[in-house]
């Protein structure tokens, strides 16, 4: 089975982090968030993972090859016109059954219904509140899917896809692709891969959709901070790990081991990286990456880049990476 993960797009939403490194590397509750997203898929048998990749691929392709022992292809999208267009770009090394999984898509699901189920492929769902900015399914009353429908406007279809999906034969998907482009199905100018799928689904094919226990998205700061926090509650607190005389350390917190905290209170709900040094702070509800500097300040709801400065009085900050903040 391989694993297609798309992941070319510009994080927009999360600048000024993403100028200088890739959405997917940006750092959750103590590890970046790829390696959630990979670490989510243990215990299936993978043949092959394949990233599609764009801006700054380079961070990504070292990260995994460093990180993971595993077969992995990089396969570079060029142009953005959507997702379907950048799962057709992997054609060339898929053959049989694969699983697509957007690289901002954090879930906890049973995963084992892959190797039982009889669909030819499978939906992972949640239920949302307004499903009005996501992809939705439309569903009959066995749970099989009779719709795709990417951005709907009403609120009828509240099973919204994750960005997770199995597909029993990849070919039959890339047939599919391959038809909706050369019908020009788009929607806003891009290429859904919803729009596939309502294809393959007219061809015959039989999806079933499959809830998930939670669904973490990391597309802006906010949610990043959520995910931050969730991660947090859910077994990545090491607060039992670190005690330093003069610091106060409120559960629950990710703090790396290399990190350097005096006369400072920190946490709940946060994580400091790797060889940060903290001084006469008070940080709660924040993200600090690695190698940054926060003296004298007070943090809530902040992200603070890798190798930043930050020194004053009490702020809300979202501060990219190199950069020095001051307040007097």
């Amino acid at each position: 089975m391989k694993v297609i993960i798309p992941m070319a797009g510009f994080g927009k939403r999360l600048r000024p982090h993403t100028f200088s490194r890739p959405k997917p590397l940006i750092n959750v509750a103590g590890e970046p968030m790829l390696k959630h997203v990979l670490d989510s898929l243990d215990g299936l048998k993978i043949d092959e993972y394949i990233f599609i990749v764009g801006y700054l691929g380079d961070q990504i392709e070292n990260y995994v090859r460093e990180t993971y022992k595993v077969k992995a292809t990089f396969v570079e999208q060029k142009e953005m016109i959507g997702q379907a267009h950048a799962i057709y770009l992997t054609r060339e090394h898929l053959d049989g059954p694969a699983i697509v999984l957007f690289a901002d898509t954090l879930f906890e699901a049973d995963l084992t219904i892959i190797n039982t189920t009889d669909a030819d492929g499978i939906a992972f769902v949640r239920e949302v509140e307004d499903p009005r900015r996501f992809g939705v399914v439309e569903l009959d009353s066995t749970g099989r899917v009779t719709r795709f429908i990417e951005k709907p406007s009403s609120m009828e279809n509240r099973n919204a896809v994750i960005g997770l999906y199995y597909l029993r034969d990849s070919a039959h998907m890339l047939r599919a692709i391959e038809q909706q482009m050369a019908r020009k199905a788009m929607t806003k100018n891009e290429y859904f891969i919803a729009d596939a799928f309502q294809i393959m689904i007219e061809d015959g094919a039989v999806f079933r959709s499959q809830p998930v226990t939670s669904w973490l998205d990391c597309g802006t700061a906010e949610t990043v901070l959520e995910t931050n926090r969730y991660l947090l509650d859910h077994g990545h607190d090491n607060s039992s790990q670190f005690t330093h005389p003069g610091v106060m350390i409120i559960p629950p917190v990710n703090i790396h081991l290399t990190a350097k905290i005096v006369n400072s209170i920190i946490g709940p709900h946060t994580t400091v990286a790797a060889d940060c040094h903290i001084e006469h702070s008070i940080i709660r509800n924040t993200i600090i990456d690695s190698g940054a500097e926060v003296v004298h300040s007070l943090l809530d709801q902040s992200l603070i880049g890798r190798d930043a400065s930050v020194g004053g009085r009490y702020r809300i900050l979202n501060v990219g990476d190199e950069s020095s903040i001051g307040f007097t």
